[in-house]
């Protein structure tokens, strides 16, 4: 089984590098600087057991790549870029191959069951930055992930079997669940403080705003019949496998969303978080006014290139009647 990784940020770039590392053959398929640096020097990636150099194939589109039938692609792009990456598989050419959404939220998988036959949910525990082209840092320790795969909608199969085997030999944790979707929605839950934390930044107001995205996410989820997991820190999984630690010399830039508006990327997934919740709400009758809030605020911090850390939590929390 050869690992085709779509997207080569901070999730896909920690899963190719240390998938490369492992002896593992993977293609990756990057753009712009971080594609030119990967094919001129490899991907370094910074962990906190060391600094680590992989060199592997790197193509800038997926119509690069002859597929072969038993292919693992991984798609590791934000929930806004789904359809682009899904129209370039189309036309590349891939028809049954595995199709596993690396990806937060739950829209992902959905929108690959449209098009292709074999669709698999994976959910990411990765703490991972993209620091610069060429330059990933990950910051989980011992292991620097776990992972949940599944098939969308429900199962396991070979392939899911395969791919779990193939990344717990690359230092991650990967364990087949015939219930991955249960897992996704418990990361949603998590992942809805993201805006939260990229308007605010690290300040003690930040968690009660994230408290309360997250309650009003679970009375939502509770209303549509939804099942959700919990994936975070009370997991006990995580128990001597995944904690965040420090890496010598490099600071955390922070969430997905984070990362997106301190680059000025020009967009943000919080449409795919948050946005999931303000839709299940309107069509179960719940109202859902923190995370309505937060996606409009979402929308203005990229449009007037708000940023991160720089709204004043206080008056936030005045403004939401916190």
């Amino acid at each position: 089984m050869r690992v085709i990784i779509l997207g080569v940020g901070a999730v896909g770039g920690t899963m190719a590098a240390a998938l490369a590392m492992a002896g593992k053959e993977v293609i990756g398929i990057a753009r712009g600087a971080q594609l030119d640096a990967i094919r001129a020097n490899g991907l370094t990636l910074h962990a906190p057991d060391g600094v680590h150099h992989a060199e592997f194939e790197c193509v800038g589109s997926p119509s690069e790549i002859d597929f072969r039938p038993d292919d693992a692609i991984i798609l590791t792009v934000k929930g806004q870029h789904t359809e682009a990456a899904l129209a370039q598989l189309v036309e590349a050419g891939v028809t049954t191959q595995p199709i596993f959404c690396a990806q937060n939220g739950v829209e992902n998988e959905r929108r690959a069951l449209r098009l292709f036959p074999n669709v698999h949910g994976i959910t990411v525990l990765l703490p991972a930055d993209y620091m610069k082209p060429g330059e990933v840092a990950v910051f989980g320790a011992p292991k620097y992930a776990i992972f949940d795969i599944g098939r969308f909608p429900g199962g396991v199969d070979e392939a899911d079997e395969n791919l779990c085997e193939t990344l717990n030999r690359a230092n991650f944790v990967a364990f087949p669940s015939s219930e991955v979707m249960a897992s996704k929605y418990g990361k949603l839950l998590m992942n809805l403080a993201n805006i939260s934390g990229a308007a605010l930044g690290e300040v003690e107001e930040a968690k009660v705003v994230r408290q309360a995205l997250q309650a009003e996410g679970e009375r939502v989820l509770t209303a549509a019949g939804i099942n959700w997991m919990d994936v975070g820190a009370n997991d006990p999984r995580r128990k001597g496998t995944l904690k965040i630690e420090d890496i010598p010399g490099m600071d955390r830039i922070g969430s997905s969303t984070t990362q997106s508006l301190a680059r000025g990327a020009g967009s943000v997934e919080t449409d795919f978080l948050n946005g999931e919740i303000a839709m299940l709400g309107r069509m179960h009758g719940v109202p859902t006014p923190l995370n309505d809030w937060f996606c409009q605020l979402a929308s203005r911090m990229v449009r007037d290139g708000i940023a991160p850390g720089s709204l004043d939590a206080s008056a936030v929390l005045t403004e939401l009647d916190l």
